[in-house]
């Protein structure tokens, strides 16, 4: 049973029929839930980026969506949703500064009998300890009274068309009972919806599932140094040990995103301040931020092996982003490996046709497509983008080969290339 009005008790009462919802942030998670929510309801769209809001607004079809970066429209919004970004600092502690700017505006334009829901991936007490009192002190209300607080962690994945809002299993988690049953009849209009307790029993669900992700990586990519150092193929022995009905299989690699290695930050820094030490999720850290240092090493081995002179060495790397088909750097692992690479004075190169800008944000020369590639020692496929492949779904060795000079290096860290292929074919294979 969805339940559109709260109880009579407080006198707090929505019509979650005929509510408007704000959504305060329009990036990969914002965007989304404006459109997934407009199907059936009044959706104001605000973000501080003008020129983000004046392309909205001009590709935008959907009479029930406004966009906006007027903050005073906020006050229009019986349901405001905050979903801006929480990385970290240099020093890997929690910022929190978008979370409290939007917070700070949400806060001086809030109508009463409104309720605020967080978005944003935090540590357990965030909503609670720091976006409540802000709300409080901005709007001059009262929490409880005339406002409150709920909890909602988005689980968009990027690039994922299989995970959409409304094939997934979406947490809530309200104040009390009232603004949870609220919470229900709202997000069960766009997907399924999952009750926790309480507010900060989401709040740590959303951070541990990709605290969980960091950790089985971590694990495959210890394996993996270990399996090398054997002179075994780490797939191999997956392949395996995957016949077990239980064995989980993960594979190696960088770790990227705006995500997995900011997380689990957020949940260490909230452990330390109840006097907790992490000992495995940093440990699980450390292993995946040295695999961008460890590829490098792998590269120049390679080039070695090859009987290359490594200084001038010519090396392109294919793939920029943070993972596959999408078009974000935020976080990428490859932008540290190509500096572990330029410390040896290889000249590096960088090709990613989802990318622009890519000399700008790499500090590299940059290639407009394989057919100007010519004359490289090595060839890095960082990331293997669909665009690099040809018609059947494969990675074309011939197109690489051609765009290399004789004893040419390939390092395949997903494995995307078949390895005794590549080593018939005259390459030096390399991968995790």
């Amino acid at each position: 049973m969805v339940i559109n009005t709260a109880s009579k008790k407080s006198g707090f009462t929505i019509d979650v029929d005929n509510a408007t919802v704000c959504v305060v942030g329009l990036g990969y998670v914002g965007f989304p839930l404006v459109e997934a929510f407009g199907n059936s309801l009044n959706v104001i769209g605000y973000d501080v980026n003008k020129k983000r809001v004046a392309n909205y607004k001009r590709d935008n079809k959907n009479t029930n969506i406004t966009f906006t970066d007027n903050a005073a429209d906020i006050s229009a919004a019986d349901f405001v949703i905050i979903c801006v970004p929480t990385p970290v600092t240099n020093s890997k502690e929690p910022d929190m500064s978008y979370v409290e700017s939007a917070a700070t505006t949400v806060g001086r334009n809030l109508k009463k009998n409104s309720i605020v829901v967080l978005e944003s991936t935090v540590y357990p007490g965030t909503t609670e300890e720091i976006v409540k009192p802000i709300l409080e002190k901005e709007s001059g209300m009262v929490c409880g009274t005339d406002f409150k607080v709920a909890y909602s962690p988005e689980r968009v994945n990027p690039g994922d068309d299989a995970h959409t809002i409304d094939k997934i299993t979406k947490i809530i988690s309200g104040m009390d009972e009232e603004t949870t049953d609220l919470m229900e009849g709202l997000y069960s209009k766009i997907t399924n919806i999952f009750r926790a307790k309480n507010i900060q029993t989401a709040e740590a669900a959303k951070v541990i599932e990709n605290i969980q992700r960091d950790l089985n990586i971590a694990l495959m990519n210890e394996l993996s140094l270990i399996f090398e150092k054997l002179g075994l193929s780490t797939r191999d022995v997956l392949d395996a040990a995957a016949t077990k009905w239980n064995f989980i299989r993960y594979f190696p690699g960088l770790v990227g995103g705006h995500c997995i290695p900011v997380d689990p930050y957020y949940l260490v820094h909230r452990a330390q301040e109840f006097g907790y030490h992490s000992q495995v999720i940093l440990a699980g850290r450390s292993i995946n931020d040295s695999m961008a240092k460890h590829v490098a090493e792998m590269t120049i081995k390679a080039l070695n092996d090859a009987g290359k002179v490594i200084k001038d060495s010519r090396v392109l790397v294919m793939g920029l982003t943070y993972k596959e088909n999408v078009p974000d750097v935020r976080e990428t692992p490859v932008k540290q490996m190509i500096k572990e690479l330029r410390e040896y004075h290889v000249d590096v190169y960088g090709y990613d046709p989802l990318l622009e800008n890519v000399e700008t944000e790499f500090g590299i020369k940059s290639l407009n497509s394989l057919d100007d590639a010519v004359n490289f020692d090595a060839v890095v496929l960082a990331v293997p983008h669909d665009a690099f492949k040809e018609a059947d779904g494969k990675i074309s060795l011939k197109t690489l080969a051609t765009s290399m000079n004789s004893r040419p290096v390939l390092i395949d860290i997903k494995r995307s290339i078949d390895p005794d292929t590549a080593t018939e074919k005259g390459f030096y294979y390399r991968t995790l």
